[in-house]
Formats: C-alpha cells, structure tokens, sequence
C-alpha cells in the first residue's frame, strides 16, 4: 500500500516538474554566466586605451596650468597646476615601472620615466619664477616642453598599438560570443525536447488508462452493461478510479435486477392504488364542488352597495364597497406580481375596515414618494404587515394607536417602513422574529393566513436576495418599526432569473 501511495499521480507529476525545472534552470544558468564573463571582457576591451587617452588630458592640463603660471604668475593657477599634478600622479601608478621585453610594457616604462622628469622640470620652472630667476624657468619650461612632446609622442605610440590589440581581441569576442549563443540555442532546444518527451511519456501513461475508462463510459451509456472489466496496474489514483469503475458496473447490475424484482412487486399493486385514487378524486370534487364561488361573493356585496346607496345608508355603502375590493385584490392578486400603488391601496381598504370595525381606534399616516409606486412587487406584501402590526403592536393599547407608511429611496434601495407607537419589541423577540421562529405563531393567529415570515420568503425568492426586513424597537410601550428593503433598480425580468 505504501509503495502505491509513493507512486501516486501527485507525485508523478511533482517529480517531473522538478526534474525539468532543475535541468531548465542549470541551463540558464550556463548561459547566463558566459553571457555575463563575455559581456564582461566587452566592457575591458577599450579599457586600456581609455586610460591612455585620459593620461594625456592630464599631462596636458599640468603643460597648460604650468605655461599660465610662468605667463601671470596667478595663485589660482598655481593651485590648478599641483591639482594637476596629483591627477596625473595617480594616473602614472598604473603604468608599468620595471624593465620589460613586451614592447607595450617597456612603452610604459619610459612614459613614467619621462613623465617623472617631466614632473620635475615643471617644478623647478615653477620654483624659478616664483624666485625671480627668468633665465631658469625659461631653460627649465624649455625642457618640460621638450619632454612633454616625448610623453605625447609615447602615448600615441603606446595607443595605436594597444588599439590594434584590443581590436584584436574584440574580433574573438565577437566570434566567441556567436558561438555561446549557437550554444546556448542547441543547449535551450535539447532542454524543450527533453522535457517535451518526459511529458509526453508521463500524460500516456496517464491518458491511455483514462481512454480506456471513457471508453467502456460511453458503453454504459448506451445500455451495455455486458462489457470487459478493465485491469488497470499504473500503481496510482488511475487504477484506484479503475477498480472503483468495476465495482460500479458490479453495483449497477444489482441494482437493475432487485429493481426488475420490485417494478414486479409494484405492477401487481397498481390496480389496487388506482382505485383508491378513483374514490380521492371522487372525494376532491365533492370538496370543490362544497366551496363558495368567489364571484357570487363579490356579486353579493355589489348588491349590498346598491342596497345600501337605494336606502341612503353612504357609510355602509362605502363600507361593503371596501370590503368588496379588499376581498377581490386578496382572490385575484394573490401569487401574481402586483405594483406598490396597488399595495397601498389594499392597505387603505384595509384600515378604513379596521377603523369602521373598532370605531377609528387607529390614526393612520402616509409618506410616499411618488415615482416608486409603479415598483413591480409580488403581491400581499404590505397588507400582512400592517395587520400584524395592528394584531401585536396597537391593538389593545390604552392610547390612541398610530400607524405611518414610508416609502422611500435609501441607500440604492426601495425602503418601505410600518411604524407604530404601540406596545414595542424586546431584542430577544426581534431576534425570534428575524429567525423565523414565530412563523407557526403567525399562522395560527394571522387572520389572512399569510404572515411576516411568508412575506420576507418570498421577497427573497422575488429578487433572489437574502436580507430584506429590520425590525427595531426602542423597548417595551414604545412602538416598533418594521422595514423592507427591496432592490431599486431590478426588473421584473431580473426577479425571475434571480429567483431560478
């Protein structure tokens, strides 16, 4: 088992990936060190022949700083001439000071040579003016003069020559540097075909066994269950699914067999359920057939209107109108979209019922903004909240008992608030309400049967969103206030793709 675990597909692959990265990265890392030492030996070619160049500035500045002294015997250019001096000092440590048989080497002997007589003729030329003695530093910057002249002269020398040797040298360069790159193409190519074969071996080793599998798949598919079993020995996951594969097949098998044997057992107690559901429908219609037509109910409360208008009685009038139109939006609307306009009509019809029932105990307020009454909602939304509202929150108060309707746009949102003065919430109560723990409660005592928890589910399922209500309180007698918060924006279109 552990062998097999060793030899699992994650491993495969992890080993591989290493083994081609390392190869991949030793590869580059050959090539990026001779592309470096030869990048390297680019950079020091012309190095040798800069110097010189910058060794002759330096001489000429000490020729010119020295001629401008021994002109104006200025100070500032006596201080110029020593800064010189040291400069071109510095510069003179790099030449070569020891006798030498190499032709460059010797020229560099001689320059600092010359150079160090040249140093000391411009000083005792300096010295001499400073001292007055005209004939002395005219005899002295003759021979500074005369020396510098060999110094250049050398130096040209000195630069041609090192010039075709480096020129030399960067001619090699150049041939060497197209021989790395041919080299570091062959080496870069060999490392892709490597790792182009171990992959390709690795995903045969792997692919084949999962053709063979998809293979007899398709098979099983089609209804052919009488296939080969496959036997798979790759010591990875590939023969665990194989071996699962087949006891699959096995299990099917088995299946369709006690499945025959039951469809049997089922097919000789069909005629018996059939004739028990002859006697349900029978049951069912007779249960229809007992119901009130909701159309004789609205045609009944029409004529107690006409009644009511014929014998001068305009409240009752009004009242049976009400009723009628409440009872008409609650059969005909309900489980259909609807708009908040309609919404809050039914809450008007609503109230002014409750109000001729309980002898206007309620005092009811409106603050609507205008634009969001075409808002498409599913039905019986509001309703169910303001009768809870007035069943929980003021009914049976000792004051006067308000309800206010809000509808507003908040935070991108369409909010529709109930708010009463009433008896008011406690936090652990909002809390059970909130999660849905009242929802039996509120179908026992809801006098519609639809309650809060029914209105919150669906607006979930409307809009395809999770928090839709607030209920806040500040305590007990204090009144509470509860909230929808409903997308703005969001079609009807919207709703039904959410909601799928």
């Amino acid at each position: 088992m552990n062998n097999k675990i060793n030899q699992s597909m994650s491993r495969k692959l992890v080993f591989v990936f290493i083994y081609t990265s390392v190869i991949t990265l030793v590869a580059h890392f050959i090539t990026y060190v001779n592309i470096n030492y030869t990048i390297n030996k680019f950079d020091s070619v012309y190095t040798s022949n800069t110097n010189l160049m910058q060794l002759s500035e330096s001489l000429k500045k000490v020729q010119e700083h020295m001629y401008q002294y021994l002109k104006l015997k200025n100070s500032s250019d006596l201080e110029a001439y020593y800064i010189s001096i040291q400069e071109f000092q510095g510069m003179l440590r790099n030449l070569n000071e020891k006798p030498s048989d190499h032709t460059s080497l010797m020229m560099e002997s001689h320059i600092r040579k010359m150079s160090t007589d040249y140093l000391s003729k411009t000083n005792e030329a300096v010295q001499a003016k400073r001292g007055r003695n005209i004939k002395k530093y005219n005899d002295c910057y003759n021979s500074a003069n005369q020396i510098y002249g060999y110094i250049n002269a050398y130096i040209s020398r000195l630069n041609s020559a090192q010039f075709q040797y480096n020129s030399y040298n960067y001619l090699k360069l150049r041939s060497s540097l197209k021989y790395l790159e041919l080299a570091s193409t062959i080496i870069l190519l060999s490392v892709i075909f490597f790792n182009g074969v171990m992959l390709v071996i690795l995903s045969r080793r792997i692919t084949h066994p999962l053709i063979l599998l998809s293979n007899q798949a398709n098979e099983i598919a089609k209804g052919n269950l009488e296939i080969d079993l496959m036997h798979v020995e790759t010591g990875d996951e590939i023969e665990i699914l194989a071996k699962a594969f087949n006891k699959m097949i096995g299990s099917i098998k088995d299946y369709i067999q006690r499945l025959r044997e039951r469809m049997e057992i089922e097919s000789q107690m069909k005629e018996k359920e059939l004739l028990m559901e002859n006697h349900l429908k029978d049951a069912q219609l007779k249960y229809l057939q007992a119901q009130i037509n909701p159309h004789f109910l609205f045609n009944t409360l029409n004529a107690g209107v006409q009644l009511a208008m014929m014998e001068g009685a305009e409240r009752t009038s009004e009242f049976i109108e009400n009723m009628a139109e409440f009872f008409r939006y609650n059969i005909a609307r309900i489980n259909q979209e609807t708009t908040l306009e309609e919404e809050v009509q039914l809450v008007d019809y609503y109230i002014y019922i409750i109000n001729v029932r309980f002898s206007g105990e309620v005092s009811y307020m409106k603050e609507i903004d205008d634009k969001l009454l075409q808002t498409k909602v599913p039905s019986m939304i509001l309703q169910p909240i303001v009768e809870n509202v007035f069943q929980y929150g003021i009914r049976d108060i000792e004051w006067q008992g308000k309800i206010k309707l809000t509808i507003a746009e908040k935070e991108e949102k369409i909010w529709i608030s109930v708010k009463d003065n009433g008896k008011g919430m406690s936090k652990e109560r909002i809390k059970q309400v909130l999660s849905g723990e009242t929802s039996k409660e509120e179908e026992s005592r809801s006098s519609n049967g639809i309650g809060l928890h029914n209105v919150v589910n669906r607006l979930c399922l409307f809009y395809g969103i999770e928090e839709v209500l607030e209920i806040s309180s500040e305590g007990m007698n204090k009144g509470t206030e509860v909230a929808l918060k409903i997308p703005l924006n969001q079609s009807v279109e919207e709703g039904v793709e959410a909601r799928v």
